[in-house]
């Protein structure tokens, strides 16, 4: 499961921050045109503050030369950002931007009425933004950048500027630091709580790895290796959340054993304990009796600490003579399809692996051309009526009985959709027939 790769601009914290609406909205391949975003709201800010002050009468315009070189610094911030946006290199310099809209509020403030200006809270935006830049020289920067916004006038206009003047600029200094101090803790914080899930979320996805790497493990080996009068497909379609489902088949001293199994729970965990019951019932192949097979997987589940883990588990065995016998651990999803089309269920009422200690073994003879079927409950799910999915998977095998087709059906069922549970489907014909020809 690979992790997908960041672009050239990702790599480095952004002056602007990441978290919040705008980043949501925003998809991995553009985020270098957040700050092209961002400053486009500056600019429009600005530009109405100018507008509405040459509207409307009562605002006052003090210096309209000023104003209006405001809104151009604002604009000067918007072209940088757009070129930014192009060239993702140019994101280290990034704070240009923010500089820029300083100097624009500071111009603006002057030209629309100086210390009376209304249009001073755009200093805010500037100010938040480098708030969340990871770090706390931040603070450092907005403090510069809002110096730079209520000194300009100082720098335009030094003679007649009262003491009280100073006095409100270091109250509004120190109260914006307060508020870039607060900011920039909880986007660190915020930060932490990313990373933490981030980690997390690669610690599933190592997981998952390692239980698909378990569950495939698991797979039977080559068909070839078991005698010609069975034909013999399997497929184990894994949901996203890898889950316990496993199938077996090998050849036997007496023929052949087949085996579905469906462990409780999902992951690594699921993956390990489907392994040992398949090891353990592979391991009774010199027992003629395939409810020995589960009595022996029930005894390696034992468990002392008081924990409960089950397998639903379908074991069989086929003579060459056509002959099978079955157990059923709380399985119940096995079926023969006659080679007249007939399907008949194979009933079990004993108790999964793990929960039950005794065991009934079932026998039914097998004619030329005649397919047991086992699946999972996962393949139940595919069918929209929960109620009545086994019959419809039942009218499913009337159609064919050929081991291939019905695989190939029950994919065509999965189809592109994830699924919340593994789909597993067994399909053996006796065709004693092969070994004639």
């Amino acid at each position: 499961m690979s992790v997908s790769q960041l672009g050239n601009d990702t790599l480095r914290p952004s002056v602007w921050g990441d978290s919040g609406l705008l980043a949501r909205v925003m998809s991995a391949g553009s985020r270098r045109h957040v700050a092209l975003l961002k400053q486009g709201f500056v600019f429009l800010f600005v530009l109405l503050a100018a507008v509405v002050s040459t509207l409307i009468p009562w605002l006052p315009v003090s210096d309209a030369p000023s104003m209006w070189a405001g809104v151009f610094a604002a604009f000067c911030g918007v072209v940088f950002a757009s070129v930014v946006s192009r060239r993702p290199r140019l994101l280290t310099w990034e704070i240009v931007i923010p500089a820029a809209d300083f100097v624009a509020v500071g111009l603006l403030r002057y030209g629309t009425g100086d210390s009376g200006s209304v249009f001073i809270p755009i200093i805010l935006l500037p100010i938040v933004w480098i708030a969340v830049w990871p770090g706390r020289l931040s603070i450092v920067w907005l403090l510069i950048g809002s110096a730079v916004t209520f000194m300009l006038p100082f720098v335009i206009e030094p003679s007649g500027r009262a003491p009280s003047e100073f006095i409100r600029i270091a109250f509004s200094l120190a109260i914006y630091a307060t508020i870039g101090l607060a900011i920039n803790e909880l986007a660190r914080q915020a930060s932490r709580k990313v990373e933490l899930s981030r980690a997390q979320q690669h610690a599933v996805e190592r997981e998952l790895d390692r239980a698909a790497t378990i569950q495939q493990s698991l797979l039977p080996p080559k068909t070839s290796l078991l005698p010609e009068m069975f034909a013999v497909r399997g497929r184990c379609i894994p949901a996203r959340a890898v889950g316990g489902d496993f199938y077996d088949w090998y050849p036997t001293p007496d023929g052949i054993a087949l085996t579905v199994g469906d462990v409780m729970g999902k992951g690594v965990g699921a993956g390990m304990i489907a392994a040992a019951v398949r090891s353990v019932i592979r391991s009774s192949s010199d027992d003629l009796d395939p409810a020995v097979a589960l009595r022996r997987a029930t005894t390696g589940l034992a468990s002392g600490d008081g924990d409960v883990q089950f397998t639903t588990c379908f074991h069989a065995r086929i003579t060459p003579s056509g002959e099978i016998r079955w157990a059923d651990g709380g399985h119940g999803l096995a079926l023969i399809r006659r080679a007249t089309g007939l399907v008949e269920r194979l009933q079990s009422s004993d108790l999964p692996i793990g929960l039950g200690d005794r065991w009934t073994s079932y026998a039914d003879q097998l004619h030329p051309g005649d397919t047991i079927v086992c699946i999972s409950d996962g393949v139940l799910d595919l069918f929209p009526d929960e109620l009545h999915a086994f019959s419809q998977f039942q009218l499913l095998l009337i159609s064919s009985g050929d081991p291939s087709d019905i695989v190939q059906k029950v994919a065509e069922l999965v189809g592109d959709d994830e699924q919340a549970d593994d789909v597993t489907v067994v399909a053996a014909t006796f065709a004693p027939a092969l070994t004639r020809a």
